[in-house]
């Protein structure tokens, strides 16, 4: 697995040794990777949100799913 680098605050690394010490995760880097799968799922969410803007008026009625789907299926294509 790649390794990076990072600088993080005091208080973020204090965070990441309590969620450890606590139990609910297994290590450091369990608790990141976690945070990096949510902020991409936040970007993802912000992209669908923001095409929904952009598509409202062309919509016709479909329901949030099928665009959420198709949005998905355009995004892997031009990946």
């Amino acid at each position: 697995m790649p390794m990076v680098t990072v600088s993080i605050s005091p208080q973020q690394a204090a965070g990441i040794r309590a969620a450890v010490d606590n139990g609910g995760y297994a290590s450091s880097s369990e608790v990141v990777r976690e945070a990096l799968r949510l902020w991409d799922t936040a970007r993802k969410l912000n992209e669908f949100r923001d095409d929904i803007l952009d598509d409202d008026a062309a919509s016709g009625g479909r329901c949030v799913a099928d665009m959420f789907a198709d949005h998905e299926a355009e995004r892997r294509r031009s990946a």
